[in-house]
């Protein structure tokens, strides 16, 4: 695994965790949204689909899954945090704690580091080449 995939993966990990969040919502959404028909007709008492309930098993099994995802998420950002204090330079640790671990844009990180855009490329790329050197290492 290259180091830029390795850092990226706790970010593509939380988008994961935030896309399941929001798939809760809108099956709560529709949850909330069954409606029941008023007729004159007799009917069965226990119908075989409820809407309803079909939407709380996956609101259920999505909290579940969204568990493990973020228990994987803290175990890759203490693995993470591991790797990053290895680098032997301390602007290339905070660049990359601050890109890989906060998720802030490279501006961001620039006006925090009192850097300009590109010099942050420069000290990513330098950094990148110090992460490779550490994961050939283990």
């Amino acid at each position: 695994m290259e180091a830029k995939e390795y850092l990226s993966q706790a970010f593509r990990l939380d988008n994961r965790i935030n896309s399941k969040i929001d798939q809760i919502a809108l099956l709560n959404d529709l949850a909330t949204k069954c409606t029941s028909r008023l007729t004159g007709m007799p009917h069965n008492p226990s119908p075989g689909n409820s809407q309803m309930a079909d939407a709380i098993a996956k609101i259920v099994d999505l909290e579940a899954e969204i568990n493990r995802d973020i228990d994987a998420l803290v175990d890759i950002k203490c693995d993470l945090v591991k790797t990053i204090k290895a680098v032997n330079d301390i602007d290339c640790q905070l660049l990359l704690e601050e890109r890989y671990l906060c998720y802030k844009s490279w501006e961001q990180i620039a006006v925090e580091m009192d850097f300009r855009v590109r010099h942050v490329y420069e000290v990513h790329n330098d950094a990148l080449k110090k992460v490779e050197k550490i994961l050939s290492a283990q």
